[in-house]
């Protein structure tokens, strides 16, 4: 049974620090493509960041400089460090996994609250 489980979701003041945690199961996790993405009440998911098998990764823009991807795969977890956070950032933050095109699994999902 694969199992994506995230963590590290909560309220924050803007400008502060977060760090959510996705724990993986019931797959080969290092051959697998890693991803964040994100809801926003009324909103459509958006992906924040992405981090290959290989370990390269990718942002959206409005991310970049203040969220970092990680992944080890020899604990098969997938870090999303998020600093400088702003109130447009209050989302309900999804771990994903693919191996081609789509995503195969997600999680269920941490909510994270930024208040300015």
């Amino acid at each position: 049974q694969v199992q994506l489980v995230e963590s590290g979701g909560g309220l924050v003041q803007a400008g502060g620090s977060l760090r959510l945690s996705c724990a993986a199961s019931g797959i080969t996790f290092s051959i697998y493509h890693m991803a964040w993405y994100r809801q926003a009440p009324g909103k459509q998911r958006e992906v924040v960041a992405t981090i290959t098998s290989g370990g390269s990764t990718d942002y959206r823009d409005s991310v970049k400089g203040r969220f970092t991807i990680s992944r080890d795969n020899a604990k098969n977890t997938v870090v999303l460090q998020m600093n400088s956070l702003k109130p447009e950032d209050t989302a309900v933050y999804y771990c994903g996994a693919r191996r081609v095109k789509s995503y195969d699994y997600w999680g269920q999902g941490t909510q994270v609250t930024v208040s300015s």
